[in-house]
């Protein structure tokens, strides 16, 4: 029997050395027991250390569930190490049962991790002397240990003051840009902070008292954090005062327009600029799309967004409609998807000015949701067939004006709109099909690389999404 002690601090280092020592060494899962939880066994020297090669999609996992507070998490981990020596498909099978129990440690550490990054609440300290930077500290009180996992995000987000995380288990110190990590204590006696006041004044005004959903606001806030949080002490007042509010909200409600609105809207489109009545250049054909009302679309988009780049571009880039950065800010590709493809668009060496970037629907489609806090957010939603042939007209414009050597289709809607084909993107993807518009290759979507849960099958697509723009660029070079 293999016994492996881990030390108070630096066991998530600790278990990986000897996770890694013992699995090149073939030690079977059975035959190790974690953090001296053998008993009676006395701790035995480790294997030598000899190379191993796993998947990245098990690191990324590992790191994920180390966090977790299980006891039984090491043995978990080493048991799907040692069988991924011998069995590299258990990483994508979700039916297995220890991949499933693993996942499931996984998502809660995750879920952790999002309230610590919502919940945490600072508050200043008293300036220490001639110190140049403020000063703050939180205490929280997190399910997992993800402190070490989210310190570098509060160093990235708070890096211009000096700040201190506490928690029972572990803290995080940020001073003079220096992050540094080292064990738990008991509950400080912070100091009051009067922007807690500002915010607590800010939080009550945005309440919504007609969207209330007990249920849902503890899902998204779950009431142990309430504690440590400064605008929930105003949470019970407002949810007794919720009644009188809708009540007030509804006789302030906005009363049926005037028979003359519709008469100034008609005079106010009316002097709206015209679009072209030829459409002989890329301006013309961008300045005309800015005006289009071919589909119900327009209605409730912000406004067209027409592609951008170079006119004289060898390759084109569609993607599949605007998203909800591209529609506020008229260009495409500015969104998180957008941040995706900048980055393997770098890696594969194309430069944004040397394309052309645009959509196959040059407007926003989108269902309005509303949200815990009683506010508002729009939900993509993908366009439909007709949708897509009607605004085939405007990509044709691009394509004829362009004249690219390669058009470089990102998703399904894409690949539809210039191939008229609707299978699916896996079998298709990093070939050159010819069409009408000249050569189309096909690839994945960034806005799928978010969405998809599991990290490992991310990052695979995410280096094929680099693979196919190196090979699109070898294309038109």
């Amino acid at each position: 029997m293999q016994v492996v002690v881990l030390p108070d601090t630096g066991w998530r280092e600790a278990w990986r050395d000897a996770a890694r020592r013992l699995a090149a060494a073939d030690v079977p899962p059975d035959d190790v027991a974690w953090d001296g939880a053998a008993g009676l066994f006395a701790p035995e020297p480790l294997p030598p250390a000899r190379p191993l090669t796993v998947p990245r999609a098990f690191v990324d996992l590992a790191d994920t569930v180390l966090c977790h507070r299980d006891p039984e998490r090491f043995s978990l981990l080493y048991g799907l190490l040692h069988r991924l020596r011998h069995d590299r498909g258990i990483m994508g099978n979700p039916a297995d049962p220890l991949m499933a129990r693993l996942e499931a440690l996984a998502k809660s550490v995750r879920r952790d991790s999002h309230k610590m990054r919502a919940f945490v609440r600072f508050r200043e300290l008293p300036a220490a002397g001639d110190a140049p930077r403020r000063r703050f500290a939180a205490w929280f009180e997190p399910e997992h240990f993800i402190v070490a996992r989210n310190a570098p995000f509060f160093a990235r987000r708070f890096a211009d003051m000096d700040w201190t995380i506490l928690t029972p288990d572990e803290r995080a110190d940020f001073i003079g840009g220096e992050l540094s990590l080292g064990p738990g204590a008991p509950k400080p006696d912070l100091p009051d902070d009067a922007s807690e006041t500002l915010w607590t004044t800010y939080f009550t005004n945005i309440f919504n008292p007609a969207r209330i959903k007990l249920d849902a606001m503890r899902s998204e806030m779950p009431m142990k954090y309430w504690k440590n949080m400064p605008e929930t002490q105003a949470i019970p007042a407002m949810l007794a005062d919720a009644e009188r509010r809708v009540i007030q909200m509804r006789s302030a409600a906005a009363t049926v327009a005037p028979a003359r609105a519709a008469q100034i809207s008609e005079r106010y489109r009316a002097a709206m600029p015209k679009a072209p009545d030829r459409i002989d250049t890329l301006e013309q054909a961008g300045e005309a799309a800015r005006h289009c009302n071919r589909c119900d679309l327009h209605c409730h988009a912000t406004q067209t967004v027409w592609g951008e780049g170079s006119p004289d571009a060898r390759l084109m880039i569609v993607g599949e409609q605007p998203g909800d950065h591209e529609d506020l800010q008229g260009r495409p590709f500015v969104g998180p998807a957008g941040e995706i493809l900048a980055e393997a668009m770098g890696k594969a060496g194309l430069a944004r000015d040397k394309v052309w970037l645009t959509n196959a629907v040059k407007h926003f489609k989108f269902k309005p949701q509303m949200t815990a806090r009683g506010g508002k957010r729009r939900l993509h939603q993908n366009p439909d067939r007709a949708e897509i042939d009607i605004c085939k007209w405007w990509l044709g414009l691009e394509q004829r004006f362009i004249q690219p050597k390669l058009t470089l289709a990102l998703g399904g809607t894409a690949a539809y709109a210039l191939t008229g084909h609707k299978e699916g993107i896996t079998r298709r993807r990093g070939k050159v099909e010819e069409t009408e518009g000249g050569p189309v290759m096909l690839s994945w979507h960034p806005s799928y690389i978010l969405r998809v849960p599991d990290v490992g099958a991310a990052n695979e697509a995410r280096a094929q999404l680099v693979e196919d723009l190196r090979l699109a660029a070898r294309f038109v070079a």
